[in-house]
């Protein structure tokens, strides 16, 4: 697996380089498909553009897949970014680009960060207060536990 990573960010630069092998024709015939770029009026600009939006998400999507922090989660927003601004892209009947895309992003920002925030508290509170909620429920249950044992003593 390390070995493949190491593969594709040695690559990479070959790979976002790959746009200038495009032909720089509005529309690019083949024996398998025909491509029109209305948009951008350059097959070759279309490629320019969604390789500047695919490398920074393979190396996000790297990260995210290595990443041993606990915060690993939060790398899920730019990638949620690049995935909406790569979509808008490939979508020829766009008006612009990398402007409304936040607002598809802001629900997922919702989601992510209080899930990181949470995870952050209880790495904090176990690892740097000593706090263990464990034990703190396994002492109320003894504690409990004795309670019930007195009252039944009492009774």
């Amino acid at each position: 697996m390390g070995s493949l990573i190491a593969l594709i960010i040695a690559i990479s630069p070959i790979i976002y380089y790959s746009y200038e092998s495009f032909p720089d024709v509005k529309v690019w015939e083949t024996s398998l498909f025909t491509y029109d770029s209305s948009y951008y009026e350059s097959v070759q600009t279309s490629a320019y553009w969604i390789m500047s939006k695919l490398m920074p998400l393979i190396f996000l999507i790297l990260w995210f897949i290595t990443c041993k922090d606990w915060w690993y989660h939060v790398i899920l927003i730019p990638i949620a970014m690049y995935i909406f601004q790569l979509t808008s892209i490939i979508n020829d009947d766009i008006q612009s680009v990398d402007e409304v895309e936040i607002y598809y992003v802001l629900p997922v920002m919702m989601i992510i960060v209080p899930i990181v925030y949470l995870i952050r508290i209880k790495l904090f509170d176990k690892y740097v207060y000593g706090i263990d909620l464990k034990k703190i429920d396994a002492e109320l249950a003894e504690y409990e536990r004795k309670e019930q044992e007195m009252e039944e003593a009492n009774k």
